[in-house]
């Protein structure tokens, strides 16, 4: 296996993927990844849209961190966390998913369904995103398509 990136990772879940985050962010850091956790901490319902937005506004698109969001299915904060200029967030379900997420759409987010997905498996999917490189080339140019679909970040007025 490739060895994983070195990059820091920032977590965060709602109560549905709470074990699933704790599991992997604990892993990560066993294994000397720097983790910086967002939260939830609790079993207590929260929204997913609190802690995807936490995720997204936490990640320089261009320093190459990368972000783990969990839900109770993984498509509530994918779609939250999509929401946020610069950030690609991807659902992911299988090894192929988690290479190509990286290598065609340079996917900054990971999102795990906490309710869907074993940990074990969660574990080898992040791996696998966090050492697969983006390939650049056609695939840059359809990137830079869905970036002109953003609408331009605005400055905040002091009125």
């Amino acid at each position: 296996m490739i060895e994983p990136l070195k990059t820091r990772i920032v977590v965060g879940s709602d109560h549905a993927g709470l074990p699933l985050k704790n599991f992997l962010r604990d892993r990560l850091s066993e294994s000397g990844v720097p983790v910086d956790d967002v939260g939830t901490e609790t079993p207590d319902s929260v929204d997913y849209p609190d802690f995807a937005e936490k995720v997204a506004r936490e990640i320089r698109p261009e320093s190459g961190e990368i972000g783990i969001l969990a839900c109770g299915t993984g498509i509530g904060v994918s779609i939250a966390a999509n929401k946020i200029h610069g950030i690609r967030a991807a659902l992911v379900y299988n090894d192929e998913t988690a290479s190509l997420a990286r290598q065609h759409n340079n996917a900054n987010i990971i999102c795990l369904g906490g309710r869907e997905v074993s940990p074990e498996d969660a574990l080898r999917w992040v791996r696998i995103f966090m050492s697969t490189r983006f390939e650049g080339g056609r695939h840059q140019r359809r990137l830079d398509k869905i970036a002109a679909l953003e609408p331009p970040v605005r400055e905040h007025s002091s009125s």
